[in-house]
């Protein structure tokens, strides 16, 4: 299998339309070739030959380097020592990619490896790199890579009015695409003019087992800090919501994203509960009490009792996991058992002022509805959101390219 920035670098046809055009990369420490080279390497080496003129970088969340650990921690902009070109911070001072920025180059090459989920914000980048490449005249191109977790679609569909830095239009919290497949949708939905293409992959086949838009054969890299394997990548879509909880999601120790806790919940308990509401959202992954000690981040140095959700081995059924009602069903669990449980963050999160973490992480309040909804069941969770599954469904088959 090769990713596009594999194929842009071993077929010199595809490349050709760079000649004589200022090349720009936005990458992190994902964006590697398949023997591990970084792309911004690969391209300064393409460069040096004369293939292309590389004159910038951008670096989304996290940075460049991937060096910063958590949310809403910015990184400057900086000049690479060795290759003398800027490296420009997506998520710094700006989020927006300014015209000076701009300026600096024809064709913006975006090499991102995504992990499927609409808060993840890189499709967020992806697309306010499209809006300034319309308005300034400047070509994109996406080197594709997988969405690890493969086709499912789930979760309730973003509302108007309900946009942020991790919510970049009405998309599922679990979108199916690919990077490359949603630019051609982000194009369409916007209504942008812009030159955009998508060097493909070639051999990926997201429905093909065991891992089921992951080859075993290729290295996993973190795409950002916690994002440390494929277990985590599936459990994302669900656990990212904890971010707008007091419960931890696990961040200061070494499985963040992939369990939930708290130094005041029965985590046996919970599981329990999970069971007796709602049985048929818990295929396909296994639950496993656990106790884990934060070095940083919330309950920082406190013991806490929680659930490690594995998605993986023998325990994993790609069809039947559902991540976001597993952890939209921990919550309401959380809120059976105790229902004063202060268990909602209240700041602005991503920069969004006047509105709960957990809306903005879901696109809007019904998930927390639900859950605070002491006489509300499963089924009145389904009936809002699997319209939205459908219709999303739907709307984006006509965008598959694999």
């Amino acid at each position: 299998m090769n990713f596009g920035i594999d194929r842009l670098l071993a077929e010199p046809a595809l490349r050709a339309p760079l000649a004589g055009r200022r090349v720009a990369l936005v990458a992190h420490p994902a964006s590697v070739t398949k023997d591990l080279t970084h792309s911004l390497d690969a391209l300064a080496a393409l460069a040096a030959l004369g293939d292309i003129n590389l004159s910038a970088a951008f670096g989304p969340q996290h940075g460049l380097k991937g060096d910063k650990q958590d949310n809403m921690v910015e990184s400057a902009d900086e000049t690479d020592p060795e290759l003398g070109i800027p490296l420009f911070s997506l998520y710094g001072e700006v989020r927006r990619p300014t015209g000076q920025m701009m300026s600096t180059f024809d064709t913006v090459l975006i090499d991102l490896q995504d992990l499927g989920c609409r808060i993840y914000t890189f499709i967020t980048t992806l697309l306010y790199m499209l809006e300034a490449a319309a308005e300034h005249g400047k070509s994109v191109w996406v080197l594709d890579r997988p969405n690890p977790v493969g086709r499912p679609v789930e979760g309730m569909t973003l509302l108007p009015g309900w946009e942020s830095f991790v919510g970049a239009g009405p998309i599922p919290m679990r979108h199916g695409l690919t990077l490359g497949e949603l630019g051609h949708w982000f194009i369409d939905h916007f209504k942008l003019d812009v030159d955009y293409r998508v060097i493909a992959m070639d051999g990926w086949q997201p429905d093909a087992g065991p891992g089921f838009g992951w080859r075993a054969d290729r290295l996993w890299i973190n795409p950002s800090p916690n994002a440390a394997n494929l277990n985590m990548a599936r459990c994302y879509a669900g656990t990212v919501m904890l971010e707008g909880a007091t419960l931890s999601e696990g961040r200061g120790t070494t499985r963040p994203l992939e369990l939930f806790g708290a130094p005041d919940i029965d985590a046996r308990a919970v599981i329990a509960e999970m069971e007796r509401l709602a049985p048929q959202w818990l295929g396909g992954c296994r639950l496993r009490e656990i106790w884990f000690e934060p070095t940083f981040h919330k309950h920082v140095g406190k013991l806490c009792n929680g659930v490690h959700i594995h998605a993986e081995g023998g325990f994993y059924d790609h069809h039947a996991f559902k991540p976001w009602r597993v952890q939209a069903l921990a919550f309401k669990a959380v809120r059976r058992l105790q229902p004063d449980y202060d268990l909602w963050r209240d700041f602005p999160y991503e920069y969004a002022f006047g509105k709960l973490p957990i809306d903005v992480i879901n696109g809007g309040p019904g998930m927390r509805e639900w859950v605070d909804d002491s006489t509300a069941a499963a089924a009145d969770l389904d009936a809002m959101t699997i319209p939205d599954e459908r219709g999303w469904q739907d709307e984006s088959r006509r965008y598959l390219l694999y």
